[in-house]
């Protein structure tokens, strides 16, 4: 069986970050995801998607990952039942992240968590062509053509 997701959205509020009774961290934040097809004549659809991430990937995400920042996450889908107030029989899907990136460049530190949904657009990612390593040479030192934010980052760079 295979039960793998990969998503690329903007969070649409600051990740909400908790421990258990038990002290392990977790946190969970909801992921603007756009549609791939839009009918003519009709309005782009966003999916809403309720993201949770576990121990040290939730310390980073709550550190580092903003409202409006675009992420990628890659991992599982998970199927909670429960009973409602009512006695209603209910299902809720999470997805359990076990691996967050960075989806772009870093932005103004003024304009960081200001980001206006009402203008949402769709963003494309431009076509990755990367300079390939010599031997003997870490993948982070080469610089490679114009990726826009899919550049290679050097170990310098990175906020932790």
């Amino acid at each position: 069986m295979l039960n793998r997701v990969i998503l690329m959205g903007r969070l649409t509020a600051e990740p909400d970050y908790r421990t258990t009774q038990s002290g392990a961290p977790f946190a969970r934040f909801t992921l603007a995801v756009d549609r791939d097809y839009t009918p003519q004549g009709a309005e782009r659809k966003t999916d809403f998607l309720d993201i949770i991430v576990w121990r040290n990937t939730a310390d980073f995400v709550s550190k580092y990952f903003h409202k409006g920042q675009l992420v990628a996450v890659q991992g599982t889908i998970q199927v909670n039942s429960y009973t409602d107030r009512e006695g209603n029989k209910r299902r809720s899907w999470d997805v359990v992240a076990d691996q967050v990136y960075f989806a772009e460049g870093k932005r103004d530190s003024g304009n960081q968590g200001n980001y206006d949904y009402s203008r949402y657009e769709r963003m494309t990612p431009p076509p990755v062509q990367t300079q390939q390593p010599s031997y003997g040479e870490p993948a982070s030192s080469y610089q490679s053509g114009d990726e826009g934010d899919f550049a290679p980052v050097a170990d310098d760079d990175l906020p932790f």
